[in-house]
């Protein structure tokens, strides 16, 4: 997937009110099965696992047991003892080191699917109606998984996205995928790259590995505790992130909407009556809302009182913090 291929803006506001596709094929998939899978996944995913119904999607993160986050991960279930967990492509290689290292005491097989799969995530308010004309099968609700033809060809499409759009994420064998490409550009569907993916996901607040979440950092920090199941048994991390809530987090990702033309870009200083109180994590001008955005990782107590700024290349851009997402999409369009 290029950074770009006609441009980021209107790559980026064809996903907004309409439908575009990524070619997010550069993920990896991680295959579980086995008697075991569903306790292993237990151990090592912050989620409960438990609560993924057959065909059902669940967002989670592996974490270390400092509780920094090695990987953001959807593991999809399906069957009753097998899973499929997508990875970032940049962690794929350490998320299965990870998972076979600790797979040891379970009765489980761990496999890397990432050579099974190609995938193309369509998102946009009109992106399930684009997917349903060229589609066998009904399209699967949001979070759940099924088994459609696309385009002639025997897919996995999933009811997840990165955009906060609604659509379809679907898992093609690579020898289909340029069948499923070709029959969604006939559909007026428009090609997106990089570059409009992170505008899209920065405006609706989602974490980047890398920049909000990575080692050292944790859920907690970076607002993702809903994703930590206090409520099942043991998981790799678990101790340091009760110690973290017990004390609360000495930071959090919090939201910054920046006055003037220079859109903030990451790791420049963040200034709290003057002050250096962090740095942020993403930046960039928002197509959707006309000004530029940022997260950034501050001290839990500032509140939206303080004097706030952006150190852009030398010059403090005033800031005021923002609730997330900065960006709620619009209602989507049904299947025709």
């Amino acid at each position: 997937m290029p950074v770009q291929y006609e441009g980021i803006r209107q790559e980026h506001v064809a996903v907004r009110t309409g439908a575009g596709v990524f070619d997010v094929s550069h993920m990896g998939e991680i295959e579980t099965s086995g008697a075991g899978a569903e306790e292993f996944l237990q151990r090592i995913l912050s989620n409960d696992v438990s609560r993924i119904a057959d065909g059902g999607a669940q967002y989670s993160v592996l974490c270390r047991e400092d509780g920094g986050v090695l990987d953001d991960l959807f593991t999809y279930r399906l069957g009753d003892d097998r899973f499929l967990t997508v990875t970032n492509a940049s962690n794929h290689e350490k998320d299965l080191a990870w998972f076979s290292e600790h797979a040891g005491e379970f009765d489980v097989d761990v496999a890397d699917a990432h050579d099974r799969w190609a995938m193309l995530a369509v998102q946009g308010p009109e992106a399930r109606a684009a997917v349903a004309r060229i589609a066998s099968g009904e399209l699967p609700a949001r979070m759940r998984t099924a088994d459609v033809e696309v385009a002639g060809v025997d897919c996995i499409v999933c009811g997840t996205g990165y955009t906060g759009e609604d659509g379809v994420e679907i898992l093609i064998p690579p020898d289909g995928a340029t069948a499923v490409w070709d029959a969604l550009m006939e559909q007026g569907v428009t090609p997106v790259g990089l570059g409009a993916r992170d505008t899209l996901r920065l405006e609706m607040g989602l974490p980047l590995h890398g920049q909000e979440l990575g080692p050292g950092i944790t859920p907690l920090q970076a607002g993702l505790g809903w994703v930590v199941a206090w409520g099942k048994g043991d998981f790799r991390g678990r101790a340091a992130l009760e110690a973290e809530r017990e004390k609360g987090p000495a930071r959090k990702l919090r939201g910054l909407v920046v006055e003037g033309r220079r859109p903030p870009r990451a790791h420049q200083p963040v200034l709290v009556d003057g002050e250096p109180a962090g740095e942020t994590t993403s930046g960039n001008f928002s197509p959707s809302l006309g000004v530029g955005i940022a997260l950034a990782f501050l001290p839990p107590d500032v509140t939206e009182d303080a004097e706030l700024a952006v150190d852009v290349r030398g010059t403090a851009v005033p800031a005021r913090l923002a609730s997330l997402p900065f960006y709620r999409p619009a209602p989507a369009t049904p299947p025709a």
